[in-house]
Parts: C-alpha cells; sequence; structure tokens
C-alpha cells in the first residue's frame, strides 16, 4: 500500500538567531522563531510523513507546551517520526520539498540538507527532494519577514500493523 502526505509550516524570521534549515545551520543573520529550532522544512517534511501514516502531526507527538522540546533539534525530532513510521511498519518511498524565502539562496546547501535528512530517516539521498523558490518580493516571504515550506511523501507498508494506531 502507497500513501501520500503532505505538509506545510512557516516561521518569522528575527535577528540575532541561527538560521537552521534541512538540518544544517546556514550563514545568516536572522533565524526562524519557534519553540524548537523553528527548522520549516523539517517541519512540513514531518508533517507530511506523520499525516501520510495517519498518525496526527508534530504538534501531538511534540507540543509547544512540553518543556522538554523548548529549542530542541527538529533534525532529532525527524529521527523519532522516522521510528514512528517504521515501528507502524511504513517505509519512506519519497520527500519533495519547497522551500519559500527571498534569501539566502539555498540551492548551495541542497546537498548536505539531503544527506542530514536521508540519515535521519534511514532513507537514501535520491529519495528526497529540495528545492527553493522566492516571492519575487511579494508577501511575507518577499519582504523577508519569514519562510514558509510545502512538502509531499509517499510511504509504503512492507507488513500489516501490529497493533491498531491510536485515534489522533
Amino acid at each position: 500500500m502507497v500513501r501520500i502526505g503532505f505538509g506545510y509550516d512557516v516561521h518569522q524570521l528575527k535577528d540575532g538567531i541561527p538560521l537552521i534549515l534541512g538540518g544544517i545551520e546556514l550563514p545568516w543573520p536572522k533565524g526562524l522563531e519557534s519553540y524548537t529550532d523553528g527548522d520549516v522544512m523539517l517541519h512540513a517534511i514531518m508533517d507530511a510523513l506523520l499525516g501520510a501514516a495517519c498518525l496526527g502531526d508534530i504538534g501531538l507527538h511534540f507540543p509547544d507546551t512540553d518543556p522538554k522540546y523548548k529549542g530542541y533539534s527538529s533534525l532529532s525530532l525527524l529521527s523519532e517520526v522516522g521510528e514512528m513510521l517504521d515501528k507502524a511498519g511504513y517505509d519512506v518511498n519519497n520527500i519533495d520539498c519547497t522551500v519559500v524565502a527571498q534569501r539566502p539562496k539555498i540551492a548551495p546547501h541542497i546537498p548536505a540538507m539531503r544527506a542530514k535528512i536521508s540519515q535521519a530517516l534511514g532513507a537514501g539521498a535520491d529519495r528526497i527532494s529540495v528545492k527553493a523558490t522566492t516571492t519575487e518580493h511579494m508577501g511575507f516571504a518577499g519582504r523577508e519577514e519569514g519562510m514558509a515550506c510545502y512538502a509531499v511523501c509517499t510511504i509504503i507498508q512492507r507488513k500489516a500493523l501490529s497493533e491498531p494506531v491510536p485515534e489522533a
């Protein structure tokens, strides 16, 4: 069985905090404000994967009301999502995501991002697509007030579920 998931995330840019995107720190004077490290790409990917498996969303599993997740690494959270998928009997078939940001340029960092995502999920980098686009200076992303990311994924059920998946 093949399942499809979709994810979306957006965060505001703020001066003086690190910009973490795709599991790596980019050299930029503004970072993404969030309860965790603000990695919009990984947040969108996690929601797509969880949605495809009908396992809820990142807010359900990693609530911002839990002090444990304050400043937490989204790459570590992505690894946990990968473990949830594995336990539920799913493998990642592919992920395709698009970051929406006016600046900085994402293209030079895409190979490192793909490698980090691949490593966190135990899926080949050839299954991970990362792209970026600008908004031609329109909207919040164009004014460099924030960044967004869209993600879609397919997962494949490798075995029948051994126990029911809890309702979200």
